[in-house]
């Protein structure tokens, strides 16, 4: 049996930290090359998902996520985390109505603020706890995963049109 060290569990928990900060930053990458290809007109035009929402409400549901992410690092970095039960469906629906009507310029500066205040976050805790580790990942990598592909399918059917 194998003992683990301090600086044993401080280093896997850094290989940890960076390894999902490699995925974070590569599905952010895409994302906003994808974003960034469209012109102004592209990104607020309805029909990224049938309910009509355009990829500006897209990257506004991403960084409200981001946001609520950054909180809760913060809470667990501060040891006043108390875990809730999420409703997901009703955070969408409130993200949606408080970001809906802002111009595009205010979505994608929030979009950049609530990244980095998330970022900032992971990389100040001193340890990985699972609590934080969901978080990051369901609002990071794997959101992004969650919606790269209607948003290139997206991008594409603009392009085609």
């Amino acid at each position: 049996m194998r003992v683990l060290t301090e600086a044993t569990m401080m280093m896997a928990t850094m290989t940890t930290k960076r390894e999902l900060l490699r995925a974070e930053d590569a599905g952010w990458s895409e994302l906003i090359e994808l974003v960034e290809s469209l012109t102004p007109a592209e990104m607020e035009q309805p029909g990224y998902f049938p309910e009509g929402w355009s990829v500006k409400d897209l990257l506004a549901h991403i960084a409200s996520w981001q946001a609520e992410a950054g909180q809760i690092l913060e809470q667990i970095r501060m040891g006043t985390y108390r875990g809730r039960p999420v409703d997901v469906e009703a955070m969408n629906k409130r993200f949606y109505e408080a970001n809906k009507d802002l111009p595009l310029s205010i979505v994608k500066a929030e979009a950049w603020a609530a990244r980095n205040r998330m970022l900032a976050e992971w990389s100040e805790l001193p340890e990985v706890t699972p609590e934080a580790e969901e978080w990051f990942r369901e609002s990071g990598p794997e959101h992004y995963e969650e919606h790269l592909g209607r948003l290139r399918e997206w991008v594409a059917e603009l392009r085609a049109a």
